[in-house]
């Protein structure tokens, strides 16, 4: 239930059976949420400076970062309510906008000025929002400053003409606020704009996928920027003016679509991965855009039931805290879940998840009754071949599960590093990865590592896929360990059952070498219960949630409960089961894992002794797999 601070309508089943919210209870939520940050306004609310770590940005970043963000949301309000809401939500954003551009000293207000745009600065994030803002709600805002104030806002998003930004969904930035500037008459650069829409053409890969510049970038970004951003450009630009290239997008988001309501569990939580997941309600924003654009494949009911179960399982464990305020992290405040480029203000990144306040009272997303997410409906295969994953869904338990043979947020070339969110073999809606730095050192959970003499794992850095169908899919990574020269190359594929995951790992390793492998991590308020015994591990918090690591080849018959505190984004106790064997031959070798994490009552041994898992005598490489079902696959 959401905390007592936040007083919610009551629940409407008949509309809404799966969540009971409705239209109301997002235009209450954003109403508190906006609200809460009255305080922490400066003088002449051109920054709303929180509390909580800074940014690498600095205060005043920070604090325009808290108006930016918060501007979004007040605009999805405001636009979507016809301009009839508390006149002092206009006002305070109108004056801040009077003040933050105000460079003039002795005013008394000209601290809260906001630093000029400058090549790859933050303030480019903060101005694309602040241009949507303006853009949604001119007839109340823009239209109705003095014009003095208009030259001078002008003149601040001038910074961004034939500047320079990052090379990745920076670019779309530039892009829409420089539309902006077009739609009220100011300068710009057509070839800015052309440059930025023409350059993610080059990210494109396939299937309603992108790519967040060079490398193999896939998140949660690909949906709240690489195709938001030029969805809302196009609703700038308008029909005449975006030279078909919103047809284009229309399309590409209608691919994205057909698939995203997979990554989201029954209890509403999206999978936990990539980076700058303190944005919590944006992982739906692609989902109202694609209503906003009318190109959605989605039926009404579940477009609604999707976004508005995501918000009322963050509004469930305590998103907004009891301050209203959204804290940096998952549910509570969780530091390893952010960034550097994390202040006290990013997480309003969540507004893009309340764009569907943009759609009328009477949009059939508002009105058609609540449909079921797939998840809900029947067991879920789906292969994603373009960023490299497997999703799988079941509905018993209602979890979803990520298999990663694809993303690693890595360069093409040069030199890679690791990072929790995106180097583990596997992520889902009811678990985070051990991501505190004391954790990831050991990084155990989904993970098969080689283990060098002083302890030391290797890494899984740059990942190199290789198949992705139905339901198996492979990669490569080259795993480096201490006083070796070397890279050893461990190729893994997984095969998917039910909620099972058999993970079949050929290792090429140096002889008598450690080989390890970890499952998933649980986590809970107070603590994890734990057992082992010969080739098998399970960890189960007190909701039931259950990993277990079988096994099955390869193996010896040592296995291991890790045990961390305040690692996890889900509770301050997890633990992870894993397997090791000790003594790798030269050369090559196999390993077989059963990997489960399920709600159902687990039996390890059970299970150990149904599956068969055969090596080919006339090649080793080649394992064949009997399932208790009958069913089998080779690997």
């Amino acid at each position: 239930m959401p905390a007592p601070h936040l007083s919610l309508p009551p629940t409407d089943r008949v509309l809404s059976p799966l969540t009971g919210w409705t239209r109301a209870h997002w235009e209450a939520l954003a109403d508190r949420q906006l609200e809460a940050l009255v305080p922490y306004a400066t003088p002449g609310f051109a920054q709303y400076r929180l509390p909580g770590r800074a940014s690498w940005s600095g205060v005043v970043s920070d604090g325009l970062e808290g108006f930016a963000r918060s501007f979004l949301l007040a605009s999805f309000r405001i636009a979507g309510a016809g301009g009839d809401v508390d006149p002092r939500l206009v006002e305070r954003y109108a004056q801040g906008l009077t003040t933050g551009t105000d460079r003039r000293p002795g005013t008394g207000l000209d601290g809260e000025a906001w630093p000029e745009l400058t090549d790859c600065s933050q303030q480019m994030v903060e101005a694309a929002s602040i241009a949507i803002g303006l853009h949604e709600t001119r007839p109340w805002i823009w239209d109705k400053l003095d014009s003095r104030v208009q030259e001078r806002i002008v003149d601040w998003f001038s910074g961004f003409v034939g500047g320079r930004t990052w090379d990745n969904n920076w670019r779309l930035f530039q892009v829409v606020s420089e539309q902006f500037l077009a739609s009220v008459g100011a300068p710009y650069s057509q070839e800015d704009i052309d440059g930025g829409l023409d350059r993610i053409e080059d990210w494109y890969v396939g299937d309603g996928w992108y790519t967040d510049g060079d490398g193999r970038n896939f998140d949660y970004y690909i949906g709240w920027a690489m195709h938001l951003y030029p969805l809302l450009w196009a609703r700038m630009a308008g029909p005449d003016g975006d030279g078909g290239r919103a047809k284009v997008y229309r399309e590409r988001l209608s691919q994205f679509l057909t698939t995203y309501p997979h990554f989201f569990s029954g209890d509403g939580a999206p999978v936990h991965q990539g980076r700058s997941l303190t944005y919590r309600f944006a992982a739906t924003a692609p989902v109202w855009m694609g209503a906003l654009a009318d190109c959605t494949p989605l039926e009404p009911g579940l477009t609604r039931r999707l976004a508005s179960g995501t918000a009322r399982h963050f509004v469930e464990r305590g998103v907004p805290d009891e301050r209203g305020l959204l804290p940096l992290g998952w549910y509570g405040t969780f530091l390893p879940t952010t960034q550097p480029y994390s202040g006290p203000a990013s997480p309003y990144w969540a507004s893009k998840g309340f764009l569907g306040l943009l759609l009328p009272a009477d949009h059939p997303v508002w009105t058609e009754r609540e449909a079921q997410l797939p998840v809900e409906k029947s067991e879920q295969y789906t292969a994603l071949p373009a960023p490299g994953w497997l999703l799988h869904g079941t509905p018993h338990d209602g979890i979803v599960r990520l298999i990663n043979h694809g993303s690693d947020h890595n360069p093409l070339e040069g030199p890679a590093t690791d990072d929790p969110h995106y180097a583990k073999l596997a992520y889902s809606t009811a678990t985070a990865p051990e991501s505190a730095p004391h954790a990831w050192q050991r990084t155990v959970d989904n993970h098969v590592a080689l283990i060098a003499e002083d302890g030391t794992p290797s890494r899984r850095r740059r990942i190199h896929p290789i198949s992705c169908e139905g339901r198996v899919a492979s990669s490569r990574h080259d795993a480096q360990l201490p006083g070796f020269d070397e890279e050893f190359p461990i190729e893994s594929t997984t095969v998917l059952h039910g909620p099972w995951e058999i993970r079949v790992h050929r290792v090429q390793a140096p002889e008598g070498v450690t080989v390890r492998e970890g499952g998933y991590a649980v986590a809970d308020e107070t603590s994890v219960h734990a057992e082992r015994g010969p080739g098998w591990a399970l960890t189960r918090t007190e909701s039931g949630v259950t990993s277990a690591v079988v096994a099955l080849h390869g193996w010896d018959e040592e296995s291991g409960i890790a045990r961390e505190v305040e690692a996890n984004a889900y509770g301050p106790h997890s633990a992870t089961p894993y397997l090791r064997s000790t003594g790798h031959p030269t050369g090559s070798g196999v390993h077989v894992t059963l990997a489960v994490l399920t709600r159902d009552v687990v039996h390890p041994q059970a299970l150990r002794e149904s599956i068969s898992c055969v090596a080919d005598p006339g090649d080793a490489r080649q394992v064949r797999i009997t399932f208790p079902d009958g069913g089998t696959v080779t690997v």
